[in-house]
């Protein structure tokens, strides 16, 4: 695995019973991503499918729009301790044309949960800024096929069955076929990576497929499925209010509290029939 999962040593209590022993973690490390040398953001992250998590951020903050708008991606020189490279920061050189960020932006996004935004305005600029129609988007699902969706995924998390601390995202067809998996120990990453994974397959919008969190819904996940043309978000846990009122205004299916054969339908029931 890498630098996936790293060991340590654990004290393992059972009643009276005391071991030691070691334990597999996921791994956490910053990544930094720079955007022609300018740093623009820091993330914690496990590393792995980097690449795909800088195209996903820069996709769905606006940045870029294709795989196109971006030159070339490669890792900045940086040593750790022990004198290796660390592959913790990535340069992103646009494609000629393509506007830079915003010098202000800097991770100051009005897309994460923990900036503040609230209410209708919040949500009319993620509108403007959309590229994709989800509202019109004709696909529909069945109770069965989303009970289902939860055991296909974790099945699938490889990482999560040897640390258990690891969000996954997983982008399945309408009748449940998992198209695609990223996990990362943030859930936004993790929805970065996937949708990354999209743009450098030249396979946005994401008409008719349906994105599966394994936290809940927050509004940042949301926007971010919404720009990627998705036009069902599903989560084993709750959605925010804001996600709900974000899925309502832009035409999305929610779907929260994905246990078994029940589940909360949020907004576009329409779909699930």
């Amino acid at each position: 695995m890498g630098r996936v999962t790293g060991r340590r040593r654990v004290v393992r209590i059972d009643g009276d019973r005391r071991v030691a022993r070691p334990d597999t973690l996921v791994a956490e490390e910053p990544l930094e991503i720079r955007v022609a040398g300018r740093p623009l953001a820091v993330t914690m992250r496990t590393p792995g499918d980097d690449f795909d998590l800088v195209f996903g951020f820069l996709a769905t903050e606006g940045v870029i729009t294709s795989a196109d708008d971006v030159a070339a991606l490669r890792y900045c020189a940086g040593t750790g301790p022990d004198g290796e490279n660390t592959y913790n920061v990535i340069d992103a050189a646009l494609a000629p044309g393509v506007a830079p960020p915003d010098p202000g932006v800097a991770r100051n996004f009005y897309t994460t949960s923990s900036c503040g935004v609230c209410g209708k305005a919040s949500i009319d600029a993620i509108r403007i800024r959309g590229r994709y129609d989800v509202a019109s988007d004709p696909v529909r699902v069945t109770p069965a096929v989303l009970s289902g969706l939860p055991d296909t995924l974790r099945a699938a998390q490889q990482v999560f069955e040897r640390t258990g601390g690891l969000h996954a995202a997983g982008l399945f067809s309408a009748g449940g076929q998992l198209l695609a998996l990223r996990e990362d120990v943030g859930r936004h990453n993790a929805v970065d990576k996937l949708i990354g994974w999209a743009v450098r397959a030249a396979k946005l919008p994401l008409r008719g497929t349906l994105l599966l969190v394994s936290g809940r819904a927050s509004f940042e996940l949301t926007q971010k499925a919404y720009l990627a043309g998705i036009p069902v978000l599903a989560a084993v846990s709750a959605p925010s209010t804001l996600a709900v009122d974000l899925a309502a205004e832009t035409g999305m299916t929610l779907v929260g509290f994905l246990r078994g054969r029940t589940m909360n339908v949020y907004a576009g029931a329409e779909r699930v029939r």
